[in-house]
């Protein structure tokens, strides 16, 4: 085979400049390409259970995840009120919004005038009561003092098409059950002191970027409403506390990248004295990155922002090749040479890394099949572009660390460590399994609450918007399944007579279902024959006119609307779309894939039990949305687990294939079963509750203790060998630990686990290493024989 050009320095700059401007188009023409998610459900499981499929539909697109919660405080109540108004007006013609509330509630302008004669069909008032003369005598002597108060101007205009004020009666059942007060005409706290709003955004809960712009707006238009009040905008719920991790995560992975980079710049200019080494060592993992996410993006329909950050994070393993290429270089040697040389063992950790991260294929979890390709593909091509690219920028004439008089009292320090055989490595993996087993405490973490770095401050003061706006219950919700949404309306209105009850009784302090403000079409087609024929209801209102100031004539519109509502169509869902009224309706009443499910949303529910009794008689459940994410996490984290017992035994059989030797198998694999029980027994012994983060980061552990065990056992016993080896372990181990240290540092309970987990990983991995797979002969060689370069 032909020996690789030889490059003067001039080319090796040339052609990393080459390689950078390579890099920079990839990236160009990726990010043109890229669509990035931010939807949970990619990393969840398949929902099986009606309370797990109803959890994911709301974490992706139900209306409570779009529901920002907004207060106004700071000045007088009728500034607040004012303010609160110019707010909602703004903000009601924004197409940014579906939903915004503020105390007027559903009023008259929540239906328009098409559907006005449907009154009566969704009004309860004909269940009980028969529109005749004496009704509407009643009803007119009522309308002739109304007149006569101060309300006399807004009534007078509705009397000639609804003398009996049916739609007012309708507008007001349609309020909600627990409304906070009311102060000025807009919602007020107990106290009178903040004027509140609710608002629901067009975008998803898991679109950062739609919720982003729709609380800028919300933003803007407070600052327009405000003028030079003092007044102050709170705004809360799922949109504003992603935005607040997003931020944070930003703000605190920005600080840790910048101070890795600039100590990971420093380490290895003090490693290798050559300010060319770090930035040459970075081409590789930035190829890795470009190459993982070009894959994922054409493989997947959409890249999630985890698998890019937990990605990076796991490939970020990938440094330690050059820095192998580095150590283990000398004069005489080309780099090539050296590539060649080290290949075998670089090949075998990244084969068997690979290997083990193909079991997430396994999961059937979108996400985790996007972060196994992303990292398979970055770890292979890092690995490659080290052996056949990087040798080619490399300074042919290095120095050789093997003569270094400090590394060498080093590993004479190291040669009095003692060895562990079988007895203590099996004496330690039984202390270890113990601690794990019997440490008292929880062991799994199955709240997902746990996981967000949102203040408790502001999850306090979320939870007191929500209980003064009266928001309903986020953890329990009644849910009945039917085969239409027609079905599904006629079993909740059944449930509709018993929950007044349930609420009498303090088993809960309110409800709100699609059936309050839609009947089914059963129910409106018997509403409508209680409608009587034209000429009886012309007698019965000339009669209760007659002993009226009204005169006879003036109700034309009123007789017209009632015989249009007698041979309308049934209202359907559909018929509301663009109607405030649909708005309401929507995140009570779903229909998809051919079934339909009608919601009931609970205020203060105090006995499930009760509730469900009710519930269940009419063919409902009361689902425990708590108990679905974490029966979800359960599951999610079972088959994690079985990826994991799987990547396992092909990783060893991978280390087989490629030593074919059983003690040096062993010895290679012993120090990374140990780490991992170690790390297992040092989290729960700090008592930690062990979360999915922690399992995915004992792989990348895991791949690091691996390719610490190859390299050492490569070494064998030839003393020069084994001092580079060290040299580059040192390099690799102090790299990795600092990056993983500033994680287990975060604020951010998800990258705190990850931090954790893998720092620990490195000391166990570095140490065991050491202890298990050095050769004992080469170890006693003194530093005698040390040049007395430093």
């Amino acid at each position: 085979m032909a020996a690789p050009i030889r490059m003067t320095p001039a080319r090796r700059i040339a052609f990393a400049l080459l390689w950078l401007g390579v890099l920079a188009v990839a990236g160009w023409a990726i990010g043109a390409h890229l669509q990035l998610s931010g939807d949970l459900r990619r990393f969840m499981p398949s929902a099986r259970t009606p309370a797990q499929k109803l959890l994911i539909d709301e974490l992706g697109e139900g209306p409570g995840s779009r529901l920002l919660l907004l207060a106004i405080d700071g000045d007088a109540p009728a500034t607040l009120a004012a303010q609160s108004q110019a707010l909602r007006a703004a903000l009601a013609t924004q197409p940014a919004f579906k939903l915004v509330a503020n105390g007027a509630g559903l009023g008259l302008d929540a239906v328009p005038e098409r559907l006005r004669p449907y009154r009566y069909l969704l009004s309860p008032t004909l269940d009980a009561q028969r529109l005749d003369a004496a009704y509407l005598r009643e009803q007119l002597d009522s309308r002739v003092q109304d007149l006569g108060s101060p309300a006399g101007e807004l009534i007078e205009p509705l009397l000639p098409s609804d003398p009996t004020m049916e739609m007012l009666r309708v507008a007001e059942a349609w309020q909600p059950a627990q409304a906070p007060q009311t102060l000025d005409g807009v919602w007020f706290d107990p106290a009178g002191k903040e004027a509140l709003l609710a608002v629901e955004t067009r975008a998803a809960g898991f679109d950062p970027a739609g919720q982003e712009r729709a609380i800028a707006a919300i933003r803007a238009a407070f600052e327009r409403a405000r003028g030079a009040s003092p007044a102050r905008l709170t705004v809360s719920g799922p949109g504003a506390f992603s935005l607040e991790i997003g931020a944070r995560t930003q703000r605190e992975a920005s600080l840790i990248g910048t101070v890795d980079s600039l100590l990971f710049v420093a380490l290895l200019w003090l490693a290798y004295r050559s300010w060319k080494a770090p930035l040459i060592g970075g081409l590789p993992l930035a190829t890795a990155g470009l190459a993982g996410l070009g894959a994922v993006a054409c493989l997947f329909e959409g890249v999630h922002g985890i698998t890019v950050a937990f990605g990076f994070t796991l490939i970020g393993v990938v440094q330690d090749y050059p820095i192998h290429l580095y150590s283990h270089q000398r004069p005489g040697l080309s780099p090539w040479a050296s590539a060649r040389s080290l290949w075998p063992t670089l090949g075998t950790g990244v084969a068997s890394t690979c290997i083990a991260y193909l079991t997430f294929f396994v999961s059937g979890v979108d996400g985790l099949q996007q972060l196994a390709v992303f990292t398979i593909v970055g770890l292979a091509t890092a690995a490659l572009t080290t052996r056949f690219v990087l040798p080619a920028l490399i300074d042919p004439a290095p120095r050789d660390v093997a003569q270094s008089r400090r590394l060498a009292r080093v590993w004479s320090a190291l040669a009095r460590w003692p060895r562990l055989g079988v007895a203590s490595v099996s004496l330690l993996a039984a202390l270890a399994l113990a601690v794990v087993l019997f440490v008292r405490g929880p062991f799994w973490q199955n709240d997902l609450a746990k996981l967000t770095p949102v203040p408790e401050a502001a999850l306090a003061r979320d939870a007191q918007l929500r209980e003064a706006l009266g928001a309903p219950d986020v953890r329990y919700v009644i849910a009945i399944e039917a085969r239409d949404a027609e079905t599904a309306l006629q079993a909740s209105e059944g449930l509709l007579a018993e929950l007044p009850l349930l609420r009498q009784r303090g088993a809960i302090a309110g409800y709100d279902l699609a059936a309050r403000y839609l009947p089914s079409a059963r129910t409106q087609s018997q509403r409508q024959q209680r409608l009587p024929e034209p000429q009886a209801l012309r007698a019965a209102l000339d009669a209760a006119v007659a002993a009226t100031p009204f005169r006879g004539d003036a109700f034309a519109d009123f007789l017209r609307d009632v015989e249009a509502a007698r041979h309308a169509p049934p209202l359907r869902p559909r018929d509301l779309a663009g109607t405030a009224l649909a708005t309401s309706i929507e995140g009570l009443l779903r229909e998809r894939d051919g079934r339909a499910t009608a919601l009931v949303s609970l205020t203060g529910l105090h006995d499930p039990e009760a509730v469900d009794a009710v519930v269940r008689r009419h063919g409902g459940q009361l689902l425990d949305l708590k108990q679905a994410s974490e029966s979800l996490v359960a599951e999610y984290r079972g088959r994690v687990l079985t990826a994991l017992a799987l990547a396992g035994v092909l990783l060893a059989l991978a280390v087989w294939v490629a030593l074919r030797s059983p003690r040096r198998v062993l010895r290679v694999l012993a120090p990374m079963a140990l780490s991992t029980l170690l790390i297992l027994a040092a989290l729960r012994g700090f008592g930690v509750e062990l979360n999915l983060f922690h399992l995915v980061s004992l792989i990348l552990a895991a791949g690091l203790g691996l390719d610490y065990a190859l390299f050492f056992d490569h070494a064998g016993d030839d003393r020069d060998e084994q001092l580079r080896t060290l040299h580059a372990v040192i390099v690799c181990s102090l790299t990795t630990f600092m990056v993983f240290a500033l994680l287990a540092l975060s604020s951010i309970p998800v990258l705190r686990a990850i931090g954790a987990t893998v720092a620990l990983g490195v000391v166990f991995n570095f140490a065991l290493a050491l202890l298990i797979v050095r050769e004992p002969a080469a170890m006693a060689i003194g530093e005698e024989g040390a040049d007395a370069q430093p």
